[in-house]
């Protein structure tokens, strides 16, 4: 019987979260007969980011490790303007 690996399981997690947070852009589109992105989209963006940037750590790959980390900072930068244009709304 092979063993479960720890770390394939966590970094599938991770593109599983990161996928997640499509559907849910999707879903609240269709809803909104319009294209809308979410503070949730964001938020779920930035924990899938998080998943596989420590995958990507643990695996060594300074590819995904460039990438996430990137990504990362564009989607902190979007939650602040979001929070933002909340306060300045109401």
């Amino acid at each position: 019987m092979p063993s479960i690996d720890f770390w394939l399981i966590f970094g599938l997690a991770g593109q599983f979260v990161f996928f997640a947070r499509m559907v849910l852009q999707w879903v609240h589109s269709e809803r909104q007969g319009k294209s809308i992105i979410t503070f949730h989209f964001w938020t779920i963006s930035m924990i899938g980011t998080v998943m596989i940037l420590i995958y990507s750590i643990h695996r060594n790959d300074p590819v995904f490790i460039v990438g996430q980390i990137i990504a990362l900072f564009i989607y902190w930068r979007n939650i602040v303007l979001m929070r933002r244009q909340k306060d300045n709304i109401g």
